[in-house]
C-alpha cells in the first residue's frame, strides 16, 4: 500500500505524533459503524471493514483489507461479498492491475437510498403477493355455498381478512415512500442540513 500501515493515513508516517491522534479519531468512527451495523443485518467485523474502506482514499485489494483488519482471506471475501450485496461497496477497475479493487460508498444519503429502497422493495413484493393470495383464499371460503360456516367462524374469517387487507395499505404506502426515496424527492421534502 502507498499509505502507512498505521491506519493508512496519507502524508503521515507511523512515528508522527499527529498520526496517533488522527488514527484515534478515525477509529472512533469506525468502531461506531461496527457497533451499529447489526441494524443492517451484518456483523461488527463487516461494519469495521466498511468503516476501514470508508476512510480509504484509494481502492483496496482483498489482501490489503486482510492485512489491515487481521482477518482470514475467506472471512474477508465473505465480508466483501456481503457489502457488495448491500450495494455499499463497489468493485472498481484500475489501470495496471489485474487484482480486484474495492471502494466504499462515502455518501451516507446514497447508502440510505440504495440500501433501504432495495430492502423495502423486497418486503413490498413478498408481502403484497402473500396478502393478496391469503385474502383471495379467505374470500373463497366466505363465498363457498357448500361450507356451513357458523356466524362465529364467519366473523373470525372476516376479522382475519380485514387485518390482511388493512396491512396492504401499509405496503402500498411503503411503495410510495420507495418511489420518493429513489427519485430523490424525499430529500426535497426533508432536506439534509449542515450541522455545526
Amino acid at each position: 500500500m502507498d499509505n502507512n500501515e498505521s491506519g493508512n493515513i496519507k502524508n503521515f508516517t507511523s512515528t508522527d505524533p499527529e498520526a496517533v491522534k488522527v488514527n484515534h479519531a478515525r477509529d472512533k468512527v469506525i468502531n461506531g459503524m461496527a457497533e451499529t451495523m447489526d441494524l443492517y443485518g451484518v456483523t461488527a467485523s463487516i461494519g469495521r471493514l466498511y468503516g476501514t474502506l470508508y476512510f480509504q482514499q484509494n481502492p483496496m485489494t482483498l489482501d490489503e483489507m486482510k492485512d489491515e483488519l487481521g482477518m482470514s482471506k475467506p472471512s474477508m471475501s465473505l465480508a466483501v461479498r456481503s457489502l457488495l450485496e448491500m450495494k455499499v461497496v463497489q468493485k472498481v477497475w484500475q489501470k495496471g492491475t489485474r487484482r480486484d479493487l474495492y471502494v466504499a460508498e462515502k455518501d451516507f444519503f446514497k447508502f440510505f437510498q440504495v440500501f433501504f429502497s432495495t430492502k423495502w422493495k423486497r418486503e413490498i413484493e413478498v408481502n403484497l403477493q402473500s396478502t393478496k393470495e391469503a385474502s383471495e383464499e379467505l374470500q373463497a371460503v366466505l363465498s363457498d355455498p357448500n361450507l356451513q360456516l357458523t356466524p362465529e367462524k364467519k366473523q373470525e374469517i372476516e376479522t382475519y381478512k380485514k387485518q390482511i387487507d388493512d396491512s396492504r395499505v401499509y405496503y402500498h404506502w411503503l411503495g410510495e415512500l420507495v418511489k420518493n426515496l429513489e427519485s430523490g424527492r424525499l430529500f426535497e421534502l426533508i432536506p439534509p442540513t449542515k450541522v455545526d
